[in-house]
């Protein structure tokens, strides 16, 4: 993969790279919309990375069918073991899913978000799709309806969409080029009939981008998600992004393949590579400019329940569902409140980021954090499932994404697993390119790998917002003089 040549991490383009702060996913880049924009996503999750640290979503797979094939996805039902799109435990009928939004609502009131997301695409089903949203409607008023999809159908469902409470809207674009596309999808179903090759991807296209402005000209908000394949689309995302800013979009979300060959996908048994994070980095800068990009999503399943990050679905299966005696009228009037004093610690944190002192200059740092949300430093370092990494710099802090990893490093009571020295150099792995970890413990034998593997282990911040503590470490790092500005370098190799 060829990446452009870039100064302190940040990719400069001809396609519009930026060295601010405000070309990530930071809030700070939504600042100058209408206000009646800015109040849609202020709780939002997926449309803004900081309401993400405060606010839950849920997903409910109404939607088995799909009117197309990605080389990329393999639909899997009954699965409780891979947390991925178009994985699910159990499909719903729009009757099942109306009682578990009530159920989730009433038991987590940080939720504020509803979304169909599959585990096929909503639109390719939408008697089943639509009966959801009528009844969410009506009977959940104060919850946010988002869809998403592939876009082949929707230029005729726009008319549907904007008859419910659906101001959101997710379209998966990965390309604006036929030939491209023919690598990506090996068949389109339209007008009752299978096509594939070059002509199949031109359909698809042209409804997607039909669609997208037409969404755009109701004044809905729309997100474009891209999958990143790399060797196949990685430099074409860059006029991808172009093409659907021009358009409209609100927020772009570049996001890697998952391509292992366990989860059977057409590119995961041929071989495609995955790209690295440094890879990921390169193509959303390079796709931003003074584009939104969305760098927080951790690809959902279609039945993911929670805050972005964590998955809460087990806890509202059918049968335990059945069981529970839920008072909606009581749980609307928590949630309202529990609402109000989320949005008053969000605007609070928000006010309250100092800048970096510019009399002292140097290079950006990759920081990771563990956090269980909140916008805080607030998890111990064993227990934590990701990382979220940030990047700080002259201009400030922005959020770069995160790191998943594949189990806790320490399973709870007196010891640890006991192939915690397997997990923990996987994790230390994770965490490439990292130079400080913030969190609010750590142990001494991971704090010693920690070290040896160039990571700074800190544990001075538990409990700070993230920015803040982030910030603080690195205007220590300045004063320190570790800071030092390097020559251009290629992020390939860094």
């Amino acid at each position: 993969m060829k990446l452009p040549v870039i100064n302190n991490t940040t990719v400069t383009s001809e396609a519009g790279g930026c060295a601010s702060g405000s070309c990530g996913s930071s809030d700070a880049s939504v600042q100058s919309l209408p206000e009646s924009i800015r109040a849609k996503v202020a709780d939002h999750p997926c449309f803004s990375e900081q309401a993400h640290h405060f606010f839950a979503r849920m997903h409910v797979a109404v939607a088995p069918a799909c009117n197309i094939q990605c080389n990329y996805c393999n639909r899997k039902y009954d699965c409780s073991n891979e947390s991925r799109p178009g994985v699910v435990s159990e499909v719903l009928t729009p009757q099942q899913a109306v009682k578990k939004v009530k159920a989730v609502a009433a038991a987590i009131p940080q939720m504020s978000v509803l979304g169909i997301a599959g585990p096929g695409d909503p639109l390719a089903n939408p008697q089943k799709t639509f009966e959801t949203f009528r009844r969410l409607t009506a009977e959940t008023p104060d919850i946010k309806l988002c869809v998403s999809t592939n876009g082949l159908t929707l230029p005729e469902c726009v008319d549907e969409l904007c008859q419910h409470n659906i101001d959101h809207v997710t379209v998966t674009i990965n390309c604006v080029d036929p030939e491209i596309g023919a690598k990506i999808y090996p068949w389109i179903f339209w007008n009752h009939k299978r096509i594939r090759g070059v002509e199949a991807a031109r359909i698809l296209i042209e409804q997607q981008q039909k669609g997208l402005q037409m969404l755009i000209d109701r004044g809905i908000l729309v997100k474009v998600n891209s999958v990143l394949i790399p060797g196949i689309n990685d430099q074409h995302l860059i006029e991808v992004s172009r093409i659907v800013k021009e358009k409209g979009a609100f927020l772009h979300n570049v996001m890697p393949i998952i391509a292992e060959p366990e989860h059977g996908t057409y590119f995961g048994l041929t071989g495609q590579a995955e790209p690295t994070p440094a890879e990921l980095q390169a193509v959303q800068d390079a796709c931003a400019g003074d584009m939104n990009m969305m760098r927080h999503c951790r690809q959902c399943r279609a039945d993911a329940v929670g805050l972005l990050g964590e998955d809460r679905g087990a806890e509202f299966t059918l049968d335990k569902i059945d069981a529970m005696e839920i008072d909606y009228e009581a749980a609307m009037v928590k949630r309202a409140e529990v609402h109000e004093q989320l949005l008053g610690q969000l605007y609070a944190q928000r006010e309250s980021v100092v800048q970096p002192d510019t009399a002292l200059q140097g290079r950006a740092v990759l920081m990771a954090v563990a956090t269980q949300g909140g916008g805080l430093i607030n998890q111990h370092f064993g227990h934590a499932t990701e990382f979220l990494v940030y990047e700080a710099s002259d201009d400030g802090v922005r959020f770069i994404g995160h790191r998943q990893v594949e189990k806790p490093y320490c399973e709870g009571g007196s010891s640890c697993g006991e192939d915690a020295e397997t997990l923990l150099d996987k994790l230390l792995n994770s965490l490439q390119g990292c130079e400080v970890l913030l969190c609010s413990k750590v142990g001494y034998e991971p704090w010693s790998a920690l070290e040896q593997a160039g990571i700074q282990p800190n544990g001075e911040h538990a409990l700070e917002p993230i920015e803040d503590a982030i910030l603080a470490v690195y205007q220590e790092m300045l004063t320190k003089g570790l800071l030092q500005t390097p020559d251009r370098v290629d992020l390939k190799s860094a």
